[in-house]
């Protein structure tokens, strides 16, 4: 497909996320090649803003997942070399790939999302611990993949799951628990996929429960009545506009035991793997991977 040039699939790089990172852009690579699109897998290193000139580039399609790749940084590396990419731009990657912000956009547009406090090595833990109820989630702001989150019961846990946390990130954030059902809804243009409901016996969907688990059930139509469904991928929207996102991605949402729906997370750069949700979304539509991929690619034509 002449139409897209020469495309350059990033993936790899060096965050905590490669190894997920080389799997979804393994995937994107074979379908591009499927598909006959003169496509080029990159691993991306210190040096990708050479070796793209030297490959002589005319698009990217970004499999980066986490910092680096998710944060704005190679966005707008890639602005400046004028290269069209996939996905959101320099802001909302920034934005979404930070908890703490995305939360004071959300709560600035009356959005839902869980109440949170920000820890550091000056906060006085008993204190805090009576300002949100136990259960809570102890996570690095600037993380993806659920990587380096803690569920902490007591008020006994709660520092040494900010002190693990804190290896990851400087910045740390302590989370209301929602009890309830965790469903995810897939962005794709202006569309909202149907809803994925998630289950797992682990005691959150934690990495593991993301990517090596088989115990992880998955449930596309989600269970949901058809006006609640509508009503959830319209507050995933939403949430999605409200950072000012664009192409694809993902919401992560809670929906308590009183029916209420809580905005957790945005995914800008959602995983391409075959554990992934975006593709399991994709599918309950009646779009394979490979038009999923074709979808993605067809949005990085449109003026950026």
């Amino acid at each position: 497909m002449e139409k897209y040039g020469r495309v350059a699939v990033l993936m790899g790089g060096w965050s905590n996320e490669r190894e997920i990172s080389l799997k979804s852009g393994a995937e994107v690579l074979a379908a591009m090649q499927r598909l006959h699109i003169d496509a080029v897998p990159i691993d991306v290193d210190k040096n990708i803003l050479t070796t793209l000139q030297h490959a002589k580039i005319d698009r990217v399609f970004n499999m980066l997942h986490g910092r680096i790749g998710e944060d704005g940084v190679i966005q707008g590396a890639l602005e400046l070399m004028g290269l069209p990419y996939t996905g959101s731009g320099v802001l909302a990657s920034a934005l979404a790939m930070d908890k703490q912000r995305t939360k004071e956009v959300w709560l600035a547009k009356g959005l839902p999302t869980p109440r949170y406090l920000m820890l550091d090595d000056e906060t006085d833990f008993a204190l805090v611990a009576t300002d949100i109820d136990f259960p809570c989630a102890v996570k690095p702001v600037n993380e993806g993949s659920s990587i380096g989150i803690s569920k902490v019961d007591n008020e006994k846990d709660l520092e040494k799951a900010y002190i693990s946390a804190k290896q990851l990130d400087k910045q740390v954030m302590m989370e209301q628990w929602v009890r309830g059902k965790e469903y995810t809804a897939t962005i794709l243009g202006d569309m909202a996929l149907p809803l994925i409901c998630l289950e797992t016996p682990r005691q959150f969907y934690d990495y593991a429960a993301k990517y090596s688990e088989d115990s992880t059930q998955y449930f596309c139509p989600c269970g949901l009545d058809s006006k609640t469904e509508r009503h959830l991928q319209t507050l995933a929207r939403q949430a999605f506009e409200a950072i000012g996102a664009r192409d694809w991605g993902r919401v992560d949402m809670m929906v308590d035991e009183d029916g209420r729906p809580w905005l957790i997370e945005l995914n800008t750069l959602p995983g391409m793997t075959d554990h992934s949700l975006v593709p399991m979304a994709a599918k309950a539509a009646g779009i394979s991977f490979d038009e999923l991929v074709l979808a993605i690619l067809d949005l990085s034509m449109c003026a950026k």
